[in-house]
């Protein structure tokens, strides 16, 4: 399995994960979907380097150029909640994907710390032969990726599948790996923080994700 991570390298990723982090900026929850947003398009770009195209000719005013077209067929899919705006990042440069969501949350165990990830809500196009693209923006334990994954599968077995967080860690990268198919995954990510909490979130992460997005649930 490919794992490729964009802060290895200087762009202007390392800036919106900078403000993404600031407890100070996240008090602004526009600009912080705004951020997450624009995180999902530089990653579509990066992940569009790894897909397959096809060369036609585009007839133009004036003549014939040969261009060179996406040849997969794209389905995105995204976990809800705090996918949807990494989500509208990835659509806003495959505007001409399917689209597939799947609910996934926390079920707490008697009010301790541990939990089950339930999966109540999967709406899908078919799947077989495409190229599926999983967002999530945060990888804490992978096991939501897993089960969406499984989920998923239910409507048919994609050719090639891209697993996209903002925020990932190694154990999580450890379970994609060993739960989803290692020579047809590709794991990117933004950055990878190496500690979960005993709540399960990433340190130092950034938070709640959903809830810095649309506000705290009960």
């Amino acid at each position: 399995m490919d794992i490729i991570n964009l802060c290895e390298h200087n762009s202007l990723v390392g800036q919106f994960m900078s403000e993404i982090r600031d407890k100070e900026q996240q008090q602004d929850r526009l600009r912080f979907r705004a951020n997450i947003q624009r995180l999902g398009q530089i990653m579509a770009y990066e992940v569009s380097k790894k897909l397959q195209y096809s060369n036609v000719g585009i007839e133009t005013p004036l003549g014939v150029k040969q261009c060179n077209v996406l040849g997969d067929r794209v389905v995105l899919a995204s976990i809800l909640r705090a996918g949807l705006p990494f989500h509208e990042g990835f659509l806003s440069y495959y505007d001409g994907a399917e689209n597939a969501f799947v609910s996934a949350y926390r079920k707490y165990i008697d009010d301790t710390d541990d939990f089950d990830v339930h999966i109540e809500y999967i709406a899908s196009p078919r799947l077989d032969g495409k190229t599926l693209i999983l967002v999530d923006p945060m990888l804490a334990t992978g096991s939501s990726m897993e089960l969406a994954y499984q989920a998923l599968l239910t409507k048919g077995e994609p050719a090639h599948v891209h697993v996209v967080s903002v925020v990932a860690t190694p154990q999580a990268i450890e379970t994609v790996r060993q739960h989803l198919p290692q020579d047809k995954t590709t794991l990117w990510t933004c950055d990878i923080d190496d500690e979960l909490n005993e709540h399960s979130y990433i340190v130092p992460g950034l938070g709640d994700c959903g809830d810095l997005l649309y506000g705290e649930k009960e």
